[in-house]
């Protein structure tokens, strides 16, 4: 008999991702999925990233080992998007490329918490932050999302009755799952609590650049020197690049180097070097940018209208205003856990609120919401999926 090992405590106290877990399920042909945050493969350059492969590959350097905060011109390209956004300077050493904005996440855990550590996440909470704090051992606390993103205001009565976070995360801009977006006046008062008592922000911006109802949003890090950035080239260029980065203070980057070297010494110099070259390409990246950004806008409406159209009343609804994300509540008691199965019986998927619940006894109740993406196909497509939707809740029982 093969022996069975003994898992650490710490893992054993890691949930799975459910939207990985979905990812199996609705990559069949026969299934719309609105699960995953898949941007859509007909707005992936695969053209210009060919061509930018074409060039790397004429290098050496681009299929050999590199440095561990990254290729240089990548960092340089990152420090001076990240010094436009924010409005500060950002030097190529304080940026580490990572193998995606999720690995950045981890070593940042890995770097700043000890198990017991009070850390702050949103309700509902990015599915990946949740698993990496519960794999670090962090005491995880949720503070409530509403039309305007985090409720800075609960936050700071906690603070002022003694609460102590090492850590406050938050998707600041297009909300994964809910697809809020934290206001300027709330990222003023988080910036300032964040000063007041010493905690770091870890503003994770994977969807800011995909507003596609007025400018991007001013990221947080433009009013505190107490945020660390994450951003990440997946939902703005491909996925499968895997190319992320981490922006923060000279001594947290050096720490997250040393991790990271344990980890895999060093990310792909192929895939970073196209990175390179894409971001720096300042007028081919803003033309993309509009391409996704509309696209992305019709597709909204698309499936908005779909939803008001289909399920009306049943159903209260986010209005996107940028990123890939709708969020539905139920009016009428569905448990979308339990429609899920039949869902994907109907041919479409989607992601069920509880996923993104922490689990704790004063977290939202989450059993009658849904997240689905509107990014990955285009408007008749997405009409569809709603109406399938449709014909399976009419198979449920609430």
């Amino acid at each position: 008999m093969t022996p069975v090992p003994t898992l650490s405590a710490r893992l054993r106290d890691v949930r799975g991702s459910a939207i990985r877990d979905l990812l199996t399920l609705t990559a069949r042909d026969d299934v719309l999925s609105l699960a995953g945050g898949l941007p859509a493969a007909d707005l992936l350059p695969r053209e210009r990233i060919a061509a930018a492969a074409a060039r790397a590959l004429a290098s050496p350097a681009s299929v050999q080992y590199g440095e561990t905060a990254g290729l240089a011109p990548l960092r340089e390209v990152v420090a001076a998007h990240e010094s436009g956004r924010t409005g500060r300077p950002v030097a190529a050493s304080d940026v580490v490329v990572t193998s995606g904005s999720q690995q950045a996440l981890d070593l940042l855990a890995r770097a700043l918490l000890d198990p017991g550590d009070p850390v702050v996440v949103e309700d509902p909470c990015y599915v990946g932050a949740l698993q990496v704090f519960q794999a670090a051992g962090a005491d995880v606390r949720a503070v409530p999302l509403d039309g305007d993103g985090m409720r800075v205001d609960l936050l700071a009565d906690r603070l002022a009755a003694g609460f102590r976070p090492r850590l406050v995360h938050t998707v600041s801009s297009f909300h994964n799952p809910r697809g809020v977006t934290l206001t300027q006046d709330r990222r003023r008062a988080l910036a300032a609590l964040a000063d007041r008592y010493g905690f770091l922000v870890v503003e994770d911006d994977p969807y800011g650049l995909l507003s596609f109802a007025g400018e991007p949003p001013r990221p947080l890090a433009a009013r505190s020197d107490r945020v660390v950035r994450l951003g990440s080239a997946s939902k703005v260029i491909a996925p499968a690049l895997r190319v992320g980065w981490l922006v923060g203070p000279p001594a947290l980057t050096a720490g997250v180097e040393l991790l990271k070297q344990s980890t895999d010494l060093c990310g792909s110099s192929l895939t970073q070097a196209i990175a390179a070259e894409l971001l720096a390409d300042e007028a081919w990246f803003a033309a993309h940018l509009r391409t996704v950004r509309a696209a992305n806008r019709a597709r909204a409406v698309a499936l908005t209208a779909a939803v008001d159209d289909v399920l009306g009343d049943r159903v209260v609804r986010s209005t996107p205003t940028g990123g890939m994300f709708c969020w539905l509540d139920f009016t009428d008691g569905t448990d979308t856990t339990a429609l899920l199965p039949r869902a994907l019986g109907h041919g479409v998927g989607f992601v069920p609120g509880s996923a993104f619940a922490l689990g704790s006894a004063d977290g939202e109740d989450l059993s009658h919401a849904a997240r689905v993406c509107f990014a990955s196909y285009p408007g008749p497509v997405l009409a569809e999926a709603v109406a399938r939707l449709e014909r399976a809740t009419r198979s449920v029982a609430v």
